[in-house]
């Protein structure tokens, strides 16, 4: 697999990272009879920085194996 395709793979953990803060979140939240923005935001913060963390270092390197691709794309032709 060439560096954009790793690249890519890491942007999608990113992304899946991400959205698994929200979906813990909300099963979380699921027994709770009503809602509010302020205990979704307390949920959010009960589940940690650990997962924000893991996804903008994923991005990071994704970002960095798409750039270097790219410029040996452009090298190589």
């Amino acid at each position: 697999m060439n560096n954009k395709g790793v690249g890519a793979v890491f942007c999608l953990i990113a992304a899946i990272l991400m959205s698994a803060r929200y979906v813990t979140a909300a099963l979380f939240m699921s027994s709770i009879s009503t809602w509010s923005s302020d205990m979704f935001r307390a949920s959010l913060e009960y589940i940690g920085p650990a997962l924000p963390i893991a996804a903008i270092a994923a991005l990071i390197v994704g970002v960095i194996f798409l750039a270097v691709g790219i410029i040996q794309d452009r090298k190589g032709s």
